[in-house]
């Protein structure tokens, strides 16, 4: 049996917090059921701190199709990643062994609300999400910015520029890239494409024209492709964040996550587990 008696000191004296629960949408469409959406995550046995160390499993949601931060393997079964690397330095610490939930982009919310105790896998911060979820401390700064082929670069370097009839833009099915492209590309060809491990193929084969994604894939996507060209990834369209998502109402689990983030990014791990990915 193994030895969590840390956490009691941890728990002790921290408010218990309750909710109501309600029916909420997702940002990806899916209706999530009361009992998922509940903000009663820690009840009178502890929060999900407790749960993850007396079942001895962190259950973590991750698509398994989004290099640098997941990715499955299909011919091995074994996963990599940035944020696998991560998830499991922190189930190490915890003492405790990782399972794994893989999901999609379309279906990443109510996957994490009804069966995980995390999300990873390069989750942009969004609104709708926070409705239904905690986020940690945010990992990465950055935006949505441009890939193509390298010739390319100058025609597609503006969002007037993609957003033109006859330009084709991919995206995956689901997530923040899809709602960009459609929110910012309605004069534009949307092509929709099921499988985010092979769609940079698309744009090489020339079936499509660029696509917007978060600028930490365009560096990585370049680096492995020296047709493509990431687009000013130095100065993305907007603004945004990656974090992990957690239980919404769970402060405990939450500050505890925060407090291996902190000492993760300061302590080298993060830096170890980016390294073979971007050097």
């Amino acid at each position: 049996m193994k030895s969590h008696q840390f956490t009691a000191t941890l728990a002790l004296g921290l408010l218990v917090l309750t909710g109501c629960s309600s029916t909420t949408e997702n940002d990806e469409g899916a209706s999530a059921s009361p009992e998922a959406v509940s903000s009663e995550t820690e009840t009178d046995q502890g929060s999900r701190l407790d749960a993850v160390l007396a079942a001895d499993t962190l259950k973590v949601c991750t698509t398994g199709d989004y290099r640098p931060f997941t990715y499955l393997d299909p011919e091995t079964e074994q996963w990599s990643g940035i944020d696998i690397d991560m998830v499991e330095n922190l189930a190490t610490r915890l003492d405790v062994d990782v399972e794994y939930v893989q999901t999609t982009w379309a279906t990443l919310m109510p996957d994490f609300l009804n069966s995980c105790d995390i999300g990873v896998g390069g989750i942009s911060i969004s609104l709708e999400r926070a409705e239904q979820a905690f986020y940690t401390t945010a990992t990465l700064d950055e935006g949505k910015t441009p890939i193509t082929r390298c010739e390319n670069v100058e025609r597609y370097d503006t969002v007037e520029e993609i957003n033109q009839p006859g330009v084709r833009s991919i995206t995956p099915i689901g997530g923040t890239n899809e709602k960009f492209a459609d929110a910012n590309y309605p004069d534009g060809e949307i092509i929709r494409f099921e499988d985010n491990n092979t769609i940079f193929d698309e744009i090489i084969a020339g079936r499509a024209d660029v696509m917007t994604t978060d600028a930490s894939e365009t560096m990585w996507v370049a680096n492995q492709h020296p047709e493509l060209c990431a687009v000013h990834p130095e100065d993305p369209f907007d603004y945004s964040q990656k974090a992990y998502l957690l239980p919404r109402g769970d402060d405990v689990f939450q500050e505890y996550v925060d407090q291996w983030l902190n000492m993760a990014i300061n302590d080298g791990t993060y830096d170890a587990a980016k390294a073979p990915w971007f050097g």
